[in-house]
């Protein structure tokens, strides 16, 4: 017997792309275009080598991202955080002891 694949009442938009802005604390905004369902590591990696910072030895350890104030895992996906298109990504240098 021969049976059907039910059908996928997932809406178009659900699995679309979102813009989302990324702020860092130079004022530096970079937008990126990101499917829902993918997890934010790979806009936190693209990200980082615009930063000022990583010219001077920071890695992606001292950098912390955070939407609406709560911190951001490299496993998180837009879709889990309900960022919506057109969000903003705020990016905070995390304070070192000794580097100046």
């Amino acid at each position: 017997s021969c049976q059907s694949k039910p059908p996928n009442f997932l809406s178009k938009t659900e699995n679309a792309h979102i813009n989302l802005k990324v702020a860092g604390q130079e004022g530096l905004v970079i937008q990126f275009i990101i499917k829902r369902h993918t997890p934010l590591n790979k806009l936190m990696k693209a990200y980082c080598p615009h930063l000022i910072c990583f010219e001077q030895g920071l890695t992606m350890q001292h950098i912390r991202f955070q939407f609406d104030g709560q911190p951001i895992n490299e496993t998180d996906t837009p879709a889990q955080l309900e960022v919506e298109d057109e969000d903003s990504i705020d990016v905070f240098q995390q304070q070192t002891e000794g580097l100046m």
